[in-house]
């Protein structure tokens, strides 16, 4: 039942989490009949199962209303107090537990592995915003996100929520993601990021699949070299469709609202929901056993 309805492998891990977040929720008894347990679980179910918020309503009877304050009084602490389990970790740890699939084919060089994902969004009514997250990927209004893994598999960064029109390069050099390489570490992505030289100012390094470049076919020494980059790139590809199946509010359609700011709070609240819904989601995969076998 705990991995059906929140995602989480255990009882144990959830009530490690909910204590954990659980002080820090701003939340007014005196308004819902509900206690701080029923709430979190209520927060869970909407990222795994993405329910209604009306059919929340409905099986806690309380109202809509209370059901959405809920729902962002709880994002909000939980993206505070669980992003710091998003973490990029030191050289030295990297090395320490590099699977051997990465050893093998390019030593303990590998700092990352990155991927963008999009995300539905409901159509803008405001004609910029529509014509910014439109992706004629998807051909459908979108979000993107880039999100890096380590080669254990663990997700150590996650952007922003971006336009869905905006470029891989474009948001890989702006979302800074590249302010955290220090010299000698190595970026491996897919053949799309053209990104070699804003990588090699911070004397980094990008592995990617070899072109043809006009020729008829690739040397096989290439072709062996992208079937390696292949073989160990696709993890990053695991991680996002276990993201994605684990918590399915990323896999609908996120209503517009999800993507501006409550404007009426403090500063460090002027971040969208959307931003907090992903950071909060890869913390919680984090908790789970990676899928990259050490061996």
């Amino acid at each position: 039942k705990v991995r059906f309805y929140t995602g989480l492998s255990s009882f144990d891990i959830l009530m490690v989490v909910f204590e954990h977040v659980s002080p820090y929720v701003s939340r007014r008894s005196d308004l819902t009949s509900l206690n701080s347990f029923q709430e979190f679980i209520i927060v869970l179910m909407k990222l795994r199962l993405n329910v209604p918020f009306q059919d929340f309503a409905y099986r806690f009877e309380v109202s809509l209303t209370s059901v959405s304050r809920i729902f962002t009084s709880w994002i909000h602490a939980m993206d505070s107090r669980l992003s710091c389990f998003i973490h990029w970790p030191a050289r030295e740890q990297l090395w320490k537990t590099m699977p051997m699939c990465f050893q093998y084919t390019f030593g303990r060089k590998v700092t990352v592995i990155i991927d963008c994902f999009e995300v539905f969004i409901e159509k803008p009514t405001n004609l910029m915003a529509r014509a910014q997250t439109f992706s004629s990927y998807k051909n459908h209004n979108t979000v993107k996100i880039l999100i890096g893994i380590t080669p254990q598999g663990t997700i150590s960064f996650v952007s922003e929520a971006w336009g869905g029109r905006t470029s891989d390069k474009f948001l890989t050099e702006n979302c800074g993601i590249l302010e955290k390489l220090i010299p000698g570490d190595t970026i491996m992505a897919d053949r799309g990021f053209t990104i070699s030289e804003s990588v090699g100012l911070k004397q980094g390094k990008l592995v990617i699949p070899a072109f043809t470049k006009g020729k008829a076919q690739l040397h096989p020494v290439d072709v062996e070299r992208s079937r390696g980059i292949a073989n160990v790139r696709i993890h990053v590809e695991r991680v996002i469709g276990l993201l994605r199946r684990k918590y399915t509010i990323l896999e609908g359609t996120l209503p517009t609202k999800f993507l501006s700011c409550d404007q009426n709070g403090p500063t460090e609240n002027q971040v969208p929901i959307i931003d907090r819904i992903l950071r909060v989601c890869s913390a919680l995969v984090n908790f789970c056993p990676s899928i990259v076998p050490f061996d």
